[in-house]
């Protein structure tokens, strides 16, 4: 008797200790997505307001100070909402930095300081730190080739109820 009773604890440490160290390793190796989607796409142009109202007129964009936003709904869970950012900018801008700069993707992110953490480690150019927004947060970073580019963890459900339901 004592000696299977040895023999289950055994098996029940041998299998606790695989678990765990299985565990660990999952932790440390498994792969964290780290752009979810777009969560905008801003450019130059000489004119935006009048570019607002051709984009409004001519495709039926509803446009407002900032331009428009597309609703959809996120695949891995349809009843949330997600959001993606449209507008023109003054060819004037310096929001994209390099003057050269005639677009700027904004990124959606599941985990704005994960990549804070990793792009330390990475060398990767943060042009500013996390801002945090009722809606989210963002940050700058330079990319291979020096082209900035917009991170932005979303609060969907804030930005839902900001833009007032203005979406395409």
């Amino acid at each position: 008797m004592k000696k299977s009773i040895y023999i289950f604890l055994a098996i029940l440490v041998s299998f606790s200790f695989g678990f765990g160290l299985n565990s660990f390793i999952s932790e440390e190796t498994k792969e964290i997505k780290k752009v979810t989607g777009i969560g905008g796409v801003f450019f130059k142009c000489k004119d935006p307001k009048k570019l607002k109202e051709w984009y409004k007129k001519n495709l039926g964009l509803n446009t407002d100070q900032y331009g428009t936003n597309f609703q959809w709904y996120q695949g891995a869970d349809s009843t949330k909402k997600g959001y993606t950012q449209w507008s023109p900018f003054s060819e004037k801008t310096t929001y994209f930095g390099n003057p050269e700069q005639k677009f700027m993707i904004n990124y959606r992110v599941a985990d704005m300081d994960y990549l804070v953490k990793e792009f330390k480690k990475e060398g990767i150019v943060m042009v500013d730190s996390v801002e945090t927004v009722e809606y989210g947060k963002f940050l700058h970073i330079l990319d291979l080739e020096g082209n900035r580019v917009e991170l932005w963890e979303p609060y969907d459900n804030d930005y839902g109820k900001i833009t007032g339901g203005l979406t395409y």
